[in-house]
């Protein structure tokens, strides 16, 4: 089914977005790293003589100075590293990208495949021309998508904020509905159709 049939029916398009939606929080929650850790009693330095007698100081008894009720003591049920992941299928996602890719046909802006290729050093200036010459504005956010990996190309990027590089094969939901717009070339359009299966021409 091409991707235009799927997405001009009403009904259809619900569910596409629905999946795009789910593909996005699938992402962001893959992306999380639970690290916040502490310590209980038993991990706490010290603590291994009895502050006081069990009976005869009016104090509440105490078995160590390690117990949570004390300054200095573990902590009770605080947080562990923990690994939290949520799946979703590879056909799915790979629908979802088709999806946002199609919604975001409007915004694509073609390039000759040599302009990657040009960057042999690392000048964010030739960046800023380039840009300039698509006649975008400076606060766009702006997506490249490369047919293969450009070392001079992407640190050149890395100053500016507005910008994302990434490659044909490794797109992602977040990075295209991010995009205001999505430069790419000829070649790079082949690649992500012959990745994903479809044609958005």
């Amino acid at each position: 089914m091409e991707t235009k049939i799927f997405l001009d029916n009403s009904e259809r398009k619900k569910k596409a977005i629905g999946l795009i939606h789910r593909a996005y929080l699938t992402q962001l929650k893959n992306s999380r790293i639970h690290t916040a850790s502490t310590k209980t009693r038993s991990e706490v330095r010290g603590g291994g003589r009895k502050p006081w007698k069990q009976k005869g100081t009016g104090n509440a008894r105490a078995g160590s100075r390690r117990s949570p009720l004390f300054v200095g003591g573990g902590v009770s049920f605080g947080p562990k590293p923990r690994v939290v992941s949520k799946k979703i299928n590879k056909k799915e996602r790979r629908l979802a990208i088709l999806s946002a890719l199609y919604l975001k046909k409007q915004q694509f802006l073609f390039i000759n495949e040599d302009t990657y290729t040009k960057f042999d050093s690392v000048k964010t200036k030739n960046v800023c021309q380039l840009i300039s010459t698509l006649d975008l504005k400076a606060d766009a956010k702006i997506l490249f998508i490369l047919e293969q990996t450009n070392k001079f190309f992407w640190l050149s990027t890395r100053n500016l904020r507005n910008v994302e590089v990434t490659t044909a094969a490794c797109l992602n939901i977040e990075q295209l509905l991010n995009a205001n717009h999505i430069v790419l070339s000829n070649s790079g359009l082949d690649l992500i159709n012959s990745t994903y299966g479809k044609n958005y021409e």
